[in-house]
């Protein structure tokens, strides 16, 4: 399970002391202060703390464009011309701080955005929990033929049940001889920073990531893409949904600039040009590689 009873009680006993404040505050993201939000077998993702709203990057823009901006005659209009061209730092004025329950191996994918704080539980000085991401039926896929970072066909029948069986097995295996190397007959074990070498990339571990809005857009936009690998693609969708209801501007704009729009090429431009004008563009005759072809043929529908 994602949580125990004994952190579900602390998660109530934190929403029901609110402490009053002079800050801003979002309403939306209120309502998901300290709530764990369960993600694949074991995992959660929660809101423990954030900074700004909406108003916090007006409020930003506004100060460091000055009187330019006075054409805008609405926040939401200053935030989507904000997205639209690209002007990141008054998004860097809101911050969030989720507590996250990950596997080791989605960490770290996770971890390659180098643009937030990060302290992660450590096995050095604690002992991890007999917990595994073991994937469901409908995710265990066979290798893309066609994309050397992707999953293919859904595995059936016997392939899926013997796959599965591996995993468990080996994890568990793994765990069982974790806890001899710590505790070898009551006598002093292994050292726990290097017992825990041994255990797989599926235990899972758990982090606080504390980010500015402007990069939380930017893993977003990468990470709850269809084409991000499903395991880290669940904590994003999430998370989208919380920053939506914490700058729910803001995450208009980045909906329909950053996940519902595309960015073109100067030679894809030329070729919707030439479209517009009625010539029949082909891959030969765009200027293009053939990967690059076939994204733009995906971009048009």
């Amino acid at each position: 399970m994602p949580i125990t009873p004994d952190q579900q009680a602390e998660i109530d006993a934190q929403r029901a002391t609110p402490t009053q404040t002079l800050r801003a505050t979002s309403p939306g993201a209120e309502a998901h202060l300290y709530k764990a939000h369960g993600l694949l077998d074991h995992g959660f993702v929660r809101l423990i703390d954030y900074m700004g709203d909406d108003g916090a990057i007006v409020q930003a823009a506004r100060v460091s464009y000055g009187r330019g901006t006075k054409a805008v005659q609405n926040d939401a209009g200053l935030i989507r011309y904000l997205m639209r061209h690209w002007h990141s730092t008054p998004f860097e004025m809101c911050e969030a701080k989720f507590h996250v329950k990950l596997p080791v191996f989605v960490a770290r994918q996770w971890i390659r955005h180098r643009t937030a704080n990060v302290n992660e539980y450590s096995a050095r000085y604690s002992i991890l929990d007999r917990e595994f991401y073991i994937p469901a039926p409908e995710h265990l896929a066979a290798q893309s033929v066609v994309n050397n970072q992707g999953r293919g066909a859904v595995l059936e029948g016997e392939e899926a049940a013997r796959v599965l069986d591996m995993l468990k097995a080996d994890a568990n295996r793994a765990y069982d001889h974790y806890e001899e190397m710590l505790n070898q007959d009551g006598q002093q074990g292994l050292a726990r920073e290097l017992a825990r070498m041994n255990l797989p990339a599926n235990v899972y571990t758990q982090w606080y990531w504390k980010v500015d809005l402007h990069n939380l857009f930017h893993f977003l936009r990468l990470r709850a893409d269809a084409h991000a690998q499903y395991e880290i693609r669940v904590y994003a969708q999430k998370m989208c949904e919380i920053v939506a209801d914490w700058v729910p501007a803001a995450y208009a704009a980045f909906e329909d600039y950053r996940l519902g729009g595309a960015n073109l090429s100067g030679k894809a431009i030329d070729c919707v040009r030439r479209m517009l004008k009625g010539e029949q563009v082909t891959q030969e005759t765009s200027g293009m590689s053939a990967g690059e072809w076939r994204e733009f043929q995906g971009v048009l529908g």
